[in-house]
C-alpha cells in the first residue's frame, strides 16, 4: 500500500503551509486539503473501526477509516486496476460502496444485493478496473454506519490531460454528525416524523402570517400539514462539517492570489442538502457527479446528498473568503475559510430565513398561481390523517403491456405509466380527496398524498433559493462537455412514484417498501429506457441508481448532463434516459439515509434477453 499524508509530505519536502505548487510531484501528492490524509497506489488498505473525533472542541464517537472521519482521500488513476482491502475491526458487518464508480456488480458493495457484506473481524478485497476520472466518494451500505462517519472522498485523475485546468485543488467533504446514535434518531422519527423540526409553524406565526399568504396558511392548516417540514433531521441535533471539522474549527484551504482553484465538493451527509456559496467570489461549475460540463458561473448552488460538483474559483485579492454550506432548512451551516495564509478569518453571514413549503411543493403545479380562496373551506381531513390502505379505487392492476415487459405480473398493482413529462392525465378535480384517490398507486399506507399536478422543476432554483437575489445553479444549466455515448431514442417509458407517509415515517417507490417488494425492476441489457420520477411527497428526494449513469432530459439533446444522482423537488418530476449497460443486480434508492432505511429502495436487475443476446 502507498500511504502518505499532506502534512508529512510537506514536512519531508521542506515546505510551509502556504507553499506553492510543486512541479515535480504527481497531481495526487500536491499540497491540497490540509488535514485530509491520502492513500493511493494499486493496493490500498482501509481499516474500519471505532474512532473518537473532536468537533468544535467536543469529543464525539464515530466510525472511521484508517483512524479518521472522513476516511482518507482515495486517489486513483483512470486505467489502473485497483485493489482495495477493507479490514473490518468492528463487531458487526460492514461494507463499502464506491459511489458513482462503474464497477462489476459483485464489487458494488451492497450487502444482500451485490455481495454478502464483510463480516465482523474479517477482511474483503475489492478488485476492479478504474474506468473513469473525476470526483466521487465512498461510504458504508451497512445499517446506519454512514451517519457515524463511515465515508470518504475519491479523486480519479484522467489517463491523459485533464480537461479542467487548475493551479491548485481542495477536496471539500460536507457532512452532518449527531451525538445521538443513528438508531436513536430513527426511533424518534418513527415516533414523530417532525421530531427534530424545532422551526415548526407556531400559532402566533400562523395568525400573524408573515411568512406566507393568508390563503396558503389556511389551506395548510385545513390539511394539518406543516410547511416548515423541509428536513427530517435538523441542526437541533446535527453539527454540519467540512472535512470532519465543525463551524468553529475554521477549517482553512489556502490559495495564492490569481490562481485557478478547483474545489471538489462532495455531499457525504446522511440527511442534509446544502446550499453552497462563497460571498464575494463567483463559482464556475465545471463538473457534476464526476463528469465535465460546459462551464457555468453562479453565485450559489444546491448540492443534494450524494452529489458531487467541481467548481473553479479565482480569488483576485489576498483576502480571506468564507465558504458557506447552509443546511437547506436554515437550521445551521458548515463553514470553512479560503485564505492566502493560515489563521485568517472572513465574515460569516447569518443564517437566512427558513424556507417554507409552497402549494407547488404539494404537487399543485401551475395551480400555485390560481385562486385558492375556496381551498380553506374544503374537506381536507382525510388527506393526511387517513389510512390510504383502504383507499377505494387507488389500485390499478398490472396492464398486459407491463406484464409483457416483465415489469409486473398480472394482478400486481404497481405505478402505472405516465407521460414523459410526469403528468397523471385524466380529468382534474378540485377536491383533494379525489387527488388522493388518483389511480396508478397500490393500496398502501405509504401513499399519504398524491401530487395532483406534478411538474418538471429542473429549470427552477431549488427549494429555498428562489429569492436568493443572485445567480443560482439549476439542473437545466448543466450541459455535458462531450456528446453522450448513447444517443438512441428510448424504446420504452417507465414512471416511478416517490411516495411516503410522514406521520408514520414510511417511504417507498410506488407505495411499496423494499421489504414488501416481490420482484426487482427489470431491464434488458443494452436497452434504452426513459424513466420519469414523480415526487408525490412534500420533501425533496435525491435518487441514486448504482452502476449506471443516466442523461437528464432537460432540453440539451445529445449533450444532456450525465449523472448518477438526481434531486427530485417536492411535487416535481425528473425525466432521464438510461442505457442499461451493466449486467447484474443494482440498488436504486433515495440517498436520504433514513428514507432508504424506512423503505425507499428497490433493486434494479439488468439481464440479457431470454435468447441469450443483449438488446440492440
Amino acid at each position: 500500500m502507498t500511504s502518505i499524508t499532506r502534512r508529512g509530505l510537506l514536512r519531508h519536502a521542506g515546505l510551509g503551509a502556504g507553499a506553492a505548487m510543486v512541479p515535480w510531484l504527481p497531481a495526487w501528492a500536491q499540497p491540497v486539503s490540509p488535514g485530509l490524509p491520502t492513500v493511493s497506489g494499486d493496493d490500498i488498505t482501509l481499516t474500519v473501526d471505532h474512532v473518537m473525533m473532536t468537533i468544535d472542541g467536543r469529543a464525539q464517537h464515530g466510525i472511521g477509516l484508517n483512524g479518521t472521519v472522513p476516511g482518507p482521500l482515495v486517489r486513483l488513476r483512470e486505467g489502473q486496476r485497483a485493489r482495495l482491502t477493507v479490514d473490518n475491526r468492528l463487531d458487526e458487518e460492514t461494507s463499502i460502496h464506491w459511489h458513482g464508480l462503474l464497477v462489476p456488480f459483485q464489487m458494488d458493495g451492497v450487502p444482500g444485493i451485490s455481495f454478502p457484506g464483510i463480516p465482523a473481524r474479517s477482511r474483503f478485497t475489492y478488485d476492479f478496473p478504474v474506468r473513469q476520472a473525476g470526483t466521487y466518494w465512498y461510504h458504508s451500505h451497512s445499517g446506519l454506519q454512514e451517519q457515524m462517519g463511515h465515508y470518504g472522498p475519491i479523486v480519479i485523475d484522467p489517463a491523459g490531460a485533464d480537461p479542467i485546468a487548475a493551479d491548485r485543488e481542495h477536496v471539500i467533504v460536507l457532512s452532518d454528525h449527531s451525538p445521538l446514535h443513528p438508531h436513536a434518531i430513527f426511533r424518534r422519527l418513527k415516533l414523530q416524523g417532525g421530531y427534530f423540526n424545532y422551526q415548526k409553524q407556531t400559532l402566533a406565526g400562523l395568525i400573524a402570517g408573515r411568512d406566507q399568504p393568508e390563503r396558503e396558511r389556511l389551506a395548510w392548516g385545513a390539511m394539518r400539514m406543516d410547511p416548515t417540514d423541509v428536513s427530517d433531521v435538523t441542526g437541533s441535533t446535527y453539527t454540519y462539517l467540512v472535512n470532519g471539522h465543525g463551524p468553529s474549527d475554521n477549517w482553512t484551504a489556502l490559495f495564492a492570489m490569481g490562481e485557478r482553484v478547483r474545489l471538489r465538493l462532495v455531499n457525504a451527509s446522511a440527511m442534509t442538502i446544502f446550499d453552497v456559496r462563497i460571498p464575494g467570489l463567483a463559482m464556475t461549475v465545471v463538473a457534476a457527479d464526476g463528469l465535465p460540463v460546459r462551464p457555468v458561473t453562479v453565485d450559489e448552488l444546491q448540492i443534494a446528498v450524494a452529489e458531487t460538483y467541481d467548481v473553479i474559483v479565482e480569488p483576485a485579492a489576498p483576502v480571506a473568503h468564507t465558504l458557506v454550506a447552509e443546511a437547506w432548512d436554515r437550521s445551521g451551516m458548515a463553514r470553512a475559510t479560503l485564505a492566502p495564509r493560515a489563521n485568517m478569518v472572513a465574515p460569516v453571514p447569518p443564517l437566512r430565513r427558513r424556507p417554507l413549503a409552497t402549494m407547488k411543493d404539494m404537487g399543485m403545479g401551475d395551480m400555485a398561481g390560481m385562486d385558492h380562496g375556496a381551498m380553506a373551506g374544503m374537506d381536507h381531513g382525510g388527506m393526511v390523517g387517513m389510512d390510504h390502505g383502504g383507499m377505494a379505487g387507488a389500485a390499478e392492476a398490472c396492464p398486459p403491456e407491463h406484464a409483457a415487459m416483465g415489469h409486473c405480473t398480472p394482478g400486481e398493482t404497481r405505478g402505472a405509466a405516465a407521460p414523459a413529462g410526469g403528468g397523471h392525465g385524466g380529468a382534474m378535480h378540485h377536491d383533494m380527496r379525489d387527488f388522493a384517490n388518483a389511480p396508478g398507486l397500490p393500496r398502501t399506507p405509504v401513499v399519504q398524498t398524491v401530487a395532483p399536478m406534478p411538474v418538471d422543476r429542473t429549470g427552477e432554483p431549488p427549494q429555498g433559493l428562489a429569492d436568493a437575489g443572485h445567480r443560482v445553479l439549476v439542473y437545466r444549466d448543466l450541459v455535458a462537455l462531450e456528446r453522450n455515448p448513447d444517443v438512441r431514442a428510448p424504446s420504452r417509458e417507465l414512471t416511478i412514484h416517490l411516495t411516503g407517509n410522514m406521520e408514520r415515517y414510511m417511504w417507498a417507490f410506488d407505495g411499496v417498501k423494499l421489504n414488501a417488494v416481490t420482484a426487482p425492476i427489470p431491464f434488458r441489457q443494452g436497452e434504452r429506457v426513459r424513466v420519469t420520477l414523480v415526487n408525490d411527497t412534500m420533501m425533496a428526494h435525491p435518487i441514486h441508481l448504482h452502476g449506471h449513469y443516466f442523461e437528464l432530459v432537460t432540453g440539451h439533446g445529445d449533450h444532456g448532463p450525465r449523472k448518477h444522482t438526481v434531486n427530485v423537488a417536492p411535487g416535481g418530476t425528473v425525466t432521464f434516459d438510461l442505457t442499461a449497460d451493466a449486467p447484474g443486480d443494482w440498488a436504486f434508492h433515495c440517498h436520504l439515509l433514513y428514507h432508504m432505511h424506512a423503505g425507499m429502495m428497490q433493486v434494479v436487475t439488468v439481464r440479457p434477453d431470454a435468447d441469450g443476446g443483449a438488446a440492440a
